[in-house]
């Protein structure tokens, strides 16, 4: 056996039991043990570490821990760029893509409300969930924090808050999605993706006062749902400001936009 000395910062420590939170402590540690097998073991899942300190260098997960090593662990930078000294996971390519594990289907409608792809179903198991992600690439999004400890998962974010709104502004703000927003384009019940379509096309899937009132219509390229711009879509574009955080009036809960 060997000892090490671990020190995590800011929500890390949420994971820790209590006379482990915001202080220097010593654990013992299985000889030519990773760094990322002892900090699971201290209930800290990977995917919410993004530094890895020891003795003040940067490490990656692989790295084996010797004795007497002081290992620092930090979550997720905002404010901050420490992309140079970051070795623990390939960087993202692209627009960023999510899952949502069974318990999450509120926040799945909102993110797709703002146009991200969040793949999502009440009856997805943690290894369907862990299978889908390493296979498209995409990140875990879940409360689960032994979901995110599996070794197929590379990226994921486990959701601190239990509140939808609270929920949003992490996932926002984590992955620093403002700019990528693309509201409305998107059908809320399947992530499939909006095209407009002539009035002529769906007028037989619309209801009279509706397809005498408006023009404008879009349909899923998933499941052919038709969607369009009814007075509802005032009050969703008011939700969506909220989420952004460009107004504070409270919104009242809107019944959907589904037809």
């Amino acid at each position: 056996m060997t000892t090490a000395h671990f020190r995590f910062y800011a929500e890390l420590n949420n994971f820790l039991a209590p006379w482990q939170r915001q202080q220097c402590f010593s654990h013992p540690c299985s000889r030519d043990a990773s760094v990322k097998h002892m900090i699971e073991a201290l209930g800290v899942p990977h995917t919410e570490v993004d530094l890895i300190l020891v003795d003040g260098i940067s490490v990656d997960f692989l790295h084996r821990l010797q004795d007497g090593e002081r290992v620092s662990v930090y979550p997720v930078f905002h404010s901050i760029d420490v992309t140079p000294l970051v070795k623990l996971r390939p960087a993202s390519s692209g627009v960023d893509r999510f899952i949502a594990d069974a318990h999450l289907g509120l926040l799945a409608r909102n993110l797709r409300m703002l146009g991200f792809d969040v793949l999502y179903r009440n009856d997805y198991s943690d290894a369907e969930v862990a299978r889908i992600a390493a296979e498209e690439g995409r990140i875990v999004l879940t409360r689960d924090r032994d979901l995110l400890i599996r070794k197929e998962i590379v990226r994921g974010c486990y959701l601190h808050a239990v509140a939808c709104d609270a929920q949003m502004a992490e996932v926002l703000g984590r992955f620093r999605l403002a700019q990528a927003v693309n509201a409305f384009s998107r059908c809320l019940n399947c992530n499939g993706l909006l095209q407009s379509v002539p009035k002529s096309d769906v007028q037989e899937r619309v209801p009279d006062h509706s397809r005498k009132a408006y023009d404008r219509f879009y349909e899923c390229t998933g499941c052919s749902q038709v969607y369009w711009e009814g007075s509802h879509v005032a009050r969703m574009r008011q939700r969506v400001a909220r989420m952004l955080g460009e107004e504070d009036e409270p919104v009242q809960e809107e019944d959907g936009d589904r037809k």
